[in-house]
């Protein structure tokens, strides 16, 4: 039964998701011209409300634990396994108020509706994992720019997606680039589970009812001298909260 409903719902689930990139981008364009990267950031956030409300017509539940205020004065880096695409609107509704930015793959910045205009214009960057060093700067440039607005960086230190859920180990280089500039950051690490089932291993159709959560772990400050055993307690952490 739960496949005769995914061969429906799975199309009208593309079709909304397609006509919610294509809404938003005039709406965001707008916001940004109008009321500047604040209304972009406010706009940007019903965006992905709407995007993570939409996966609801898969059935999915998304069920956030642990989740503690958070300080206001300080920037933050929200760390994370990196499952599928529908990790992202989740993150970026629920921690609104810290404005979030990322670290995105230049494939992402170009020719995707809402997505693209987003990653070019609301304050985050895009890098070409192919030139490490150029990332590099570009990672440096960008956590300066956090670190004086007290904005948000959510991070993905596998660098890839798993779908299965078996994480890779974490690459230190950009962690490491963000520390130089935002010494005083809080680390934030979420644990996110089963958002690479929606996708279904990457089949068209989607897969239904999955139950996603996103587990809030303990938040610490980090130094370039500990980075590389802390990085590793977090792994072991987020491991343990999604077995």
């Amino acid at each position: 039964m739960k496949k005769i409903l995914s061969y429906i719902l799975s199309p009208l689930f593309y079709l909304i998701f397609g006509l919610i990139l294509l809404i938003f981008h005039p709406l965001l364009v707008i916001s940004r011209l109008v009321f500047g990267r604040n209304g972009m950031d406010r706009m940007t956030s019903w965006f992905n409300w709407v995007v993570m409300k939409s996966l609801c017509i898969l059935g999915a539940n998304f069920k956030f634990k642990g989740f503690k205020k958070l300080p206001s004065n300080q920037p933050i880096i929200f760390l994370s396994n990196h499952q599928s695409m529908w990790d992202i609107p989740p993150l970026m509704w629920k921690f609104r108020r810290h404005h979030p930015k990322f670290i995105a793959k230049k494939e992402l910045a170009r020719f995707i509706p809402s997505v693209s205009f987003n990653i070019n214009f609301g304050g985050s960057v895009a890098i070409d994992r192919s030139k490490p060093k150029e990332a590099v700067k570009k990672i440096a440039a960008f956590a300066k720019r956090i670190n004086k607005n007290k904005f948000s960086v959510c991070i993905f230190p596998e660098g890839t997606r798993t779908m299965d859920g078996a994480m890779k180990p974490f690459k230190k280089s950009g962690i490491e680039a963000l520390l130089k500039e935002m010494p005083n950051a809080l680390f934030v690490p979420i644990a996110i589970k089963n958002t690479g089932k929606i996708d279904y291993k990457g089949k068209f159709l989607k897969r239904l009812g999955v139950k996603v959560t996103y587990s809030f772990l303990q938040p610490r400050k980090l130094t370039l001298e500990n980075a590389t055993s802390e990085l590793a307690i977090m792994r072991e952490e987020m491991m343990l909260a999604i077995a």
